[in-house]
């Protein structure tokens, strides 16, 4: 019923909106089409929840060959694990207590020694991790008898349809035709799939399961099937089909599998293989849960029903955006861009928590969400006209508030602080960098107004103002007063979202100055809109707060590094100082003609090799603010190995990080605002270049602040 309503008021938007986008040939012509085997070339199924990418198979049959490229991995938001805690190490070994303009302020980092202190901070960053929940492939026989290897897979024809959700897969073993077609259900953590070939009436085709075990490792590619001592199966027969109860230490979880036709099974180890029987044609469903099924399992065709009609309900909702007829010739490059960004960020990144910086492929981090990376993961949703999927990991503050607050508390602040890195129930982790980041702080505020702009009025306002005032109340007790200044610093003790900048002596970064005024500003007007009367405190750092570092007409990254342009070290990373007027309006007394300047001088001498992924629309937004398309343009497709989007539209970084989500999630909000424009600024199109060589069509897109 609820899809069902929800296509409605798709079909709705359409009509009263007078649709001028044919939004499915403008999804299918940027359908994914593979035609060899590419380890970086793997294609994702899922939905938000849940996400199963794919080899050449349609299946997960090559795990070690794409182990080194975007691997194979089934992840969900509820399969965590953590190791036991044998020696009893505890958090708070983890804490460093420092001494910043007279307060002692406690932070948890990655002490080197003594040893004990050294196991804690491993033992809290390692733990608890994300699981890779299994790997569902197909064991191929050749004539001889041997396992086909993936150089023996021929004639490869593979389509990611995204229209629909349809993975098609067709190949050759030996001459002999194999046809996969791929589901995933967008109701249930569950895929279905369908395979065609003569093989099977020849036995030799057979469904191989495998449990891998968690490698307690910075990247997991789901490929470690060495049997691990606390990992247990257990085949279980039921109603909703054959079950294996996975245990691992203490966490469980079930992988449960149910097919039309007759085949047999066998259990090997951490594998079970299931044997079809000698039809043409094999129907499986397998699903992941955390509990076991108590119904049975969803069928092929119930299966891509449930895709179908979903994926066409999301396609027609929210925004669309058409370069057709463009005659730069990166128009379509950039169109294929968007489309599948918008497809990987609703199945990584729409789930009811924060996701990782890898989404649901593999683990990045352990597995751990980065808060910082929350506005660069969701916001789009919002902007793009699907609020709903940003607000479902919006709600997840309420659950890690007891956590900020207890964090906030520890450090002698007041309100909530919400970390970088935390796991899913908003526990942090050591980290020498993380633990000093702030710029996160603000992310709840923007959030939850872009969501009361998408519905005014008491509901968003009385269900997050509490949340909102208290993360308000953190921002105003951390800036320390200078009395000689006679202004509140932001810092010492904290580390830009540049992060090459040492943590005990940086003060007053530029773009977390503006974005602290911003949030403050924002929420004061909260308060008004509750009927309260304006936060004294709130009130006196806005009015206090530091300006805005400058020096020769541009500003600084930082006040504490007035070298910040000459000296090389600060001329990596992030170009952070460009967010104070990129993602926010002008604040703190923000000067245009300055940022203008800053901009010019970034764009020159900036490292551009050594940044990442977000950082390009990050600097379209501020080139579009500043009224300059052809920049705003170029950032986007500046032709740099970070900027890179592969075949399956994943923004590629390296060889630890080949898939990147804060880029495809922060493309999609420079669009937004590109073409939508921003608030006090009557135009729209600001990020369009008007030279004749641009043609863009959009709708149901929304201003930026």
């Amino acid at each position: 019923m609820k899809v069902a309503l929800f296509i409605l008021s798709a079909f709705s938007f359409m009509t009263a909106n007078a649709q001028r986008i044919n939004r499915e040939a403008l999804v299918r012509r940027h359908t994914v089409r593979i035609q060899q085997a590419d380890s970086l070339s793997s294609l994702s199924l899922g939905n938000g929840n849940f996400a199963f990418t794919a080899d050449i198979t349609g299946l997960q049959s090559f795990p070690d060959t794409y182990a080194g490229g975007v691997p194979l991995g089934t992840q969900s938001v509820w399969g965590w694990h953590s190791y036991p805690n044998t020696e009893q190490l505890r958090f708070d070994e983890t804490l460093r207590v420092y001494d910043l303009d007279g307060r002692k302020i406690p932070y948890a980092v990655q002490i080197k020694e003594p040893e004990r202190n050294k196991k804690a901070v491993e033992y809290f960053r390692v733990n608890p991790h994300r699981l890779q929940l299994g790997n569902v492939g197909l064991v191929l026989i050749k004539e001889d008898g041997s396992k086909a290897a993936i150089g023996d897979i021929k004639n490869i024809k593979q389509e990611l349809d995204m229209w629909t959700g349809e993975l098609r897969s067709s190949f050759t073993v030996e001459n002999q035709p194999v046809q996969v077609t791929t589901y995933c259900h967008q109701q249930q953590d569950a895929i279905s799939f369908r395979i065609n070939s003569p093989l099977l009436a020849l036995q030799r085709i057979k469904v191989q399961v495998q449990i891998p075990s968690p490698n307690g490792q910075f990247k997991d590619v789901g490929n470690n099937f060495v049997n691990y001592s606390g990992q247990r199966l257990e085949l279980i027969s039921q109603p909703a089909g054959i079950a294996l109860k996975v245990l691992i230490d203490t966490s469980s979880y079930f992988v449960t599998m149910a097919w039309q036709q007759a085949a047999a099974m066998q259990m090997q180890n951490n594998r079970l293989l299931i044997n079809p029987g000698t039809g043409a044609q094999f129907n499986c469903t397998v699903a992941f849960s955390e509990k076991q099924p108590s119904q049975p399992l969803p069928a092929f065709d119930q299966t891509a029903l449930s895709s179908k009609t979903s994926w066409k309900a999301f396609w027609l909702s929210g925004g669309a955006v058409d370069f057709a007829g463009s005659k730069d010739k990166r128009a379509a490059e950039l169109e294929r861009r968007i489309i599948l960004s918008q497809y990987l960020t609703k199945i990584q990144c729409s789930g009811a928590y924060p996701p990782q910086e890898t989404g649901l492929t593999f683990n990045s981090w352990y597995g751990k969400p980065h808060l910082e990376m929350h506005w660069w993961h969701a916001v789009h949703f919002a902007l793009w006209g699907r609020p709903e999927l940003m607000e479902k990991s919006l709600d997840w503050y309420f659950k890690a508030a007891p956590l900020a607050k207890e964090q906030a508390q520890t450090q002698h602040f007041d309100g909530l602080r919400w970390q970088k890195m935390v796991d899913h129930e908003g526990n942090i982790s050591p980290s020498s960098v993380g633990s000093f980041l702030i710029w996160q702080q603000p992310h709840f505020i923007y959030m939850a107004e872009l969501l009361y702009r998408s519905k005014p009025g008491n509901a968003v306002l009385d269900k997050y103002k509490e949340l909102l005032f208290a993360t308000a109340d953190f921002m105003a007790s951390y800036p320390v007063y200078d009395s000689v200044k006679k202004h509140y610093n932001l810092g010492r003790g904290l580390i830009p979202a540049q992060e090459c900048f040492d943590a005990v002596s940086t003060f007053n970064p530029t773009y977390e100055l503006a974005y602290w005024h911003w949030a403050l500003n924002v929420a004061q007007q909260w308060r008004k809109r509750a009927g309260l009367p304006r936060n004294e405190k709130w009130d006196q750092v806005l009015n206090n707060l530091a300006p805005l570092p400058k020096q020769n007409d541009v500003y600084l990254a930082t006040e504490s590094t007035p070298d910040c342009y000459t000296n090389e070290r600060y001329l990596a990373d992030h170009p952070a100082v460009l967010g104070a007027y990129s993602t926010i309006p002008a604040a703190n007394g923000l000067d245009t003609t300055i940022m203008r300047n800053t901009l010019n001088l970034v764009w020159k001498i900036w490292k551009w090799n050594d940044t990442w992924g977000w950082d390009f629309p990050l600097t379209a937004m501020t080139a579009a603010r500043l009224h300059d398309p052809v920049k705003a343009i170029d950032a986007l497709l500046m032709p740099i190995r970070t900027n890179t989007y592969l075949v399956n539209g994943h923004n590629y970084q390296d060889g630890r990080l080949t898939i990147y989500l804060p880029g495809n999630g922060g493309l999609l909000s420079a669009i937004a605002m590109m073409c939508a424009g921003v608030d006090g600024d009557k135009g729209t199109n600001i990020g369009i270049p008007k030279n004749g060589n641009w043609k863009v069509k959009w709708e149901g897109l929304k201003k930026m602040y």
